[in-house]
């Protein structure tokens, strides 16, 4: 019973089975109680969290009905591991305490005792345990994402390098940061990932250039490098010496192979102020976009997230808060954990009826979500066009204008991927609706009419969802 569970088990991912089942050893099973050693208290947490549960279900399906209990012992030398794989080296990155906010990068190899500094926290103190691949919800709205983003981390696939995530606040994209690094840390227990956002890429490079250590500074970045992860590479824009040394060190890292992960609120050509030349290689290799998660996947996610935090959470509730928070997947998970805090203090049940009145106090009274449809619609009613002209190939100034503006406050407004307004507005290339919302912003800045267009717009809108 035991070994086909081991085995069963073992199927999920046998590489990073066999690597943390090397420090845990197997004490026995009888009385419904299962005996586990462990080599210390970091590989039994990581097994507890993340093979344990499978497990179980193996064995408890051969038992049949009686709940079962582990049993866990800690010992340093352990006489007969479940697998002969090696173990992992002392506590890798991914679990220790982290925060996120930060992005700190690797401490610098080697620091010398004279520094007198307090060595700067690694890609450990910052990725989420949370924040796996396997904890990441795939739909239409994100699979090439999620493919691309497995394929860099050794997944399976091939592998593009550079990979550009892009996509509004809130989707996944440093979720899916974070997952290459937890993938890439257990496939390779000694590899070295920097993780930082451009942010802290800026302020580094100052640093370095102030105290003269620019030399310390490209060691780190490209030499001691296997994978760089860039969050946020838009505040990049404008700073001239930052985009010039980011360059080189692209260059470097892509030269010897190494995986180079960006993520983006914009796609590449839509970021102000960069170079052309670092523009073309970051869409030398794939651009991913996540989209808003369709309802379906939105409930999912948040069915996820309650199994993760251990929520109880009824069907008809996910349903509930999925269609009620439809842009952003970070608010939607805050929704539920701020309904299970007050559910805890309240002593309430997380039911219908408490999700509906806990939604109604919290959640501000918002516009009603409006469709590219009724954008469309308003557009032609203002221009006094028809829906037909303004999806036509006429290419008439009044309503070429017209449609621009169309496109624009579809992708101002819905927050709408290229592509997708491009199949919404004729069929037409992602390239041309990318055309007309830079054409109307540049026509914003220094012509009135524009923005007052715009505002008559923008009060039909609002008027239509009184």
């Amino acid at each position: 019973m035991w070994r086909d569970a081991v085995d069963q088990t073992r199927l999920r991912a046998p590489a990073s089975f066999d690597q943390w089942f090397s420090g845990v050893q197997f004490d026995g099973l009888g009385d419904g109680v299962l005996g586990l050693t462990a080599r210390d208290e970091f590989v039994r947490d990581w097994v507890k969290k993340h093979f344990l549960p499978a497990l179980l279900d193996q064995i408890q399906e051969q038992l049949g009905d009686g709940g079962l209990q582990v049993r866990w012992r800690i010992q340093t030398k352990l006489d007969d591991p479940i697998s002969e794989a090696k173990p992992p080296e002392a506590e890798p990155a991914v679990e220790r305490p982290r925060r996120l906010e930060s992005k700190s990068p690797p401490p610098r190899s080697g620091p010398r005792a004279s520094d007198g500094e307090t060595p700067r926290a690694g890609v450990s103190e910052m990725l989420n345990p949370k924040q796996t691949f396997g904890n990441f919800v795939v739909g239409p709205s994100n699979e090439l994402a999620y493919a691309a983003a497995n394929a860099s981390a050794g997944g399976g696939g091939r592998r593009y390098n550079p990979l550009f995530l892009c996509g509004g606040t809130g989707l996944g994209k440093t979720h899916l940061m974070h997952a290459i690094a937890h993938q890439m840390v257990i496939d390779r227990a000694n590899v070295r990932i920097v993780y930082v956002s451009a942010e802290r890429f800026t302020n580094e490079f100052i640093e370095s250039l102030q105290h003269h250590r620019m030399e310390e500074f490209r060691t780190r970045y490209r030499d001691e490098c296997d994978l760089l992860l860039l969050d946020d590479i838009q505040f990049l824009a404008g700073r001239d010496q930052t985009q010039e040394e980011f360059f080189h060190t692209f260059n470097a890292l892509r030269d010897a192979d190494k995986p180079i992960v960006v993520t983006s609120d914009k796609y590449p050509h839509e970021l102000q102020r960069m170079p052309e030349r670092l523009v073309s290689r970051f869409t030398s290799g794939l651009v991913a976009d996540i989209q808003v998660p369709q309802l379906e996947t939105r409930v999912a996610i948040v069915k996820k997230k309650a199994e993760i935090e251990g929520i109880p959470l009824a069907d008809d509730v996910a349903h509930l808060l999925a269609q009620k928070i439809k842009s952003n997947v970070r608010e939607l998970e805050g929704t539920l954990i701020r309904l299970a805090a007050k559910s805890s203090l309240t002593g309430r049940p997380i039911d219908i009826d408490f999700a509906q009145q806990e939604l109604a106090a919290t959640t501000p009274r918002r516009a009603q979500v409006m469709s590219v449809a009724d954008i469309q619609n308003a557009v032609c009613r203002h221009f006094r066009l028809s829906s037909a002209e303004l999806l036509s190939k006429d290419r008439h100034k009044s309503v070429a204008f017209a449609r621009q503006v169309a496109m624009y406050l579809c992708r101002q407004r819905l927050k709408c991927s290229f592509p997708e307004l491009g199949r919404a507005f004729g069929n037409r290339d992602h390239t041309t609706v990318m055309s007309a919302v830079r054409r109307v912003e540049q026509l914003r800045k220094k012509d009135p009419e524009v923005d007052a267009h715009l505002e008559a717009i923008a009060e039909r809108l609002a008027a239509s969802d009184d």
